[in-house]
């Protein structure tokens, strides 16, 4: 069991006041590391750093910043097994995905990189001729970034990409089950040369680090990903300091099948849409509704795809769905299923669960799903796929929107009439049209309704990081 250290400042820190975790491997529930907690102290001592390295770090030209994430992206991508090996041991990825996920996190990098020359102020055109009246864009300052586990490093690039191509400085706080994906993309932060204090890496205490960010009014800016009642509390605390946050927070999403959609094609979506990650997506279909003249051929489909998923620990790259990330997870789902097979569903796959190894759930579809099952009620954020049938257009859009979530929804037509009807009166941020994976660097990813607020990625996603400033200036006649 290897000790790993917490990244401060430049420094690994090894040891401190005793406290560790222990980071589990839920294939096999074997301890991979023991790590440094960090507490309050710790984590003033980043805050400190973030701030002192702010100047410096700010005055760099746009070209310097982006020389800088270009080069982490390379190197990313040169050790993208390595960094897919760690994902898939701490937080049960499989490993193919796990690769993927480190291209989707480069992707950012190169994304804010060129960005960052693409920070642009104004000029207003002034009511007196001897005025000149300019806005400018200054980075908001020292930003924490706090992390989820299911996108250990693509959470990460998303976050930490647009706030060094602004110039601010971080502190990241992931979560437990990410924390050594985020200590080894802060081993590549050294490698390339980044100064001291611009990227600070802290684990441990969740209670104690938030309220030590929250408290200080150096952090500026918190961006968030992470469950809806977290969230809110966020907002009461940030209300202390007033803070900047961005929000990305849970999902319900709704996968509509329409009666003119090609068949395959929407159930090969619901497929990757459903179970990638093992169904721990926030953006994850979680509802399926189709419509009722070809739900059975739908049905039929998913189920026969389902059935050639590979489950098994999640290092073999003949795995398509490893563990969940805990013994909870697996016991949450498991209990979804009773409470929809108490009610009438039918299990047409899956359904069993095994933990005397690791956190495995198969892959599983329900039929016969009505709205009163937990399942279409929760977040399941497991291989759970619960179908549903509908007549009407208008009435599955209701249902649909009938969610105080709005992050993600897809729907599957042949019509264009259709698909601009439905997608315009869908109230979720994110639509895939005939798409099961919509999210790319290049475009605004975020929710509405209790889903948050601020998006990332897209141009969008670096305006959180920027004050704008206005500067009137009067000038004398000669």
């Amino acid at each position: 069991m290897k000790e790993q250290a917490l990244f401060i400042d430049g420094q690994w820190i090894d040891h401190i006041d005793g406290r560790t975790f222990d980071i589990i491997n839920p294939s096999t529930q074997e301890v991979l590391a023991s790590i440094p907690s960090a507490g309050k102290k710790e984590a003033d001592l980043a805050i400190e750093a973030a701030d002192r390295a702010l100047e410096g770090w700010s005055a760099l030209t746009a070209y310097e910043r982006a020389d800088y994430l270009i080069r982490l992206e390379q190197l990313l991508l040169d050790e993208k097994e390595n960094m897919a090996k760690i994902i898939s041991s701490e937080m049960g990825k499989a490993y193919i995905e796990a690769v993927g996920e480190v291209h989707y996190a480069a992707s950012y990098l190169r994304w804010y990189a060129e960005e960052a020359k693409r920070i642009y102020g104004e000029t207003i055109p002034a009511s007196s001729a001897s005025k000149r009246l300019m806005v400018i864009k200054q980075p908001i300052g020292v930003v924490a970034a706090i992390t989820p586990w299911n996108f250990p490093i693509g959470m990460l690039t998303r976050k930490v990409g647009p706030a060094l191509a602004a110039g601010c400085t971080c502190i990241v706080k992931p979560a437990k089950q990410g924390v050594l994906t985020a200590l080894a993309f802060a081993k590549m932060v050294e490698t390339v040369g980044i100064p001291n204090g611009v990227v600070n890496v802290i684990a441990g205490s969740t209670s104690e680090i938030s309220k030590a960010i929250f408290d200080s009014p150096i952090v500026r800016k918190v961006s968030f990903t992470g469950s809806t009642e977290i969230g809110k509390e966020l907002v009461v605390q940030s209300a202390k300091t007033l803070k900047k946050l961005s929000l990305e927070l849970g999902g319900h999403a709704p996968f509509i099948v329409l009666e003119d959609a090609d068949l395959d094609r929407a159930a090969e979506g619901a497929l990757l849409s459903k179970f990638r990650n093992s169904g721990q997506t926030c953006v994850c279909t979680n509802r399926i509704y189709v419509q009722e003249s070809v739900k059975e051929a739908f049905t039929a489909r998913l189920v026969e795809k389902t059935k050639q998923l590979k489950m098994g620990h999640s290092l073999s790259e003949e795995v398509d769905i490893g563990p969940l990330v805990s013994r909870e997870s697996v016991e949450k789902v498991h209990s979804q299923v009773q409470d929809a097979v108490e009610k009438g569903a039918k299990v047409e796959v899956g359904g069993n669960l095994d933990v005397s190894t690791g956190f495995f759930f198969e892959p599983t579809v329900l039929s016969d799903v009505t709205e009163d099952m937990l399942v279409m009620q929760e977040e399941t954020f497991g291989p759970l796929a619960p179908i549903s049938g509908f007549t009407h257009l208008d009435d599955v859009i209701a249902i649909a929107n009938s969610t105080n979530y709005g992050l993600a929804a897809y729907v599957y037509t042949s019509n264009i009439d259709k698909a601009t009807y439905v997608t315009e009166k869908l109230q979720f941020g994110i639509i895939g049209l005939n798409d099961p994976m919509p999210s790319a660097a290049q475009a605004p990813f975020g929710g509405i309704k209790e889903s948050g607020f601020g998006r990332e990625g897209g141009r969008q996603g670096i305006q959180d990081y920027l004050e704008e400033k206005y500067i009137s200036m009067e000038t004398k006649p000669l």
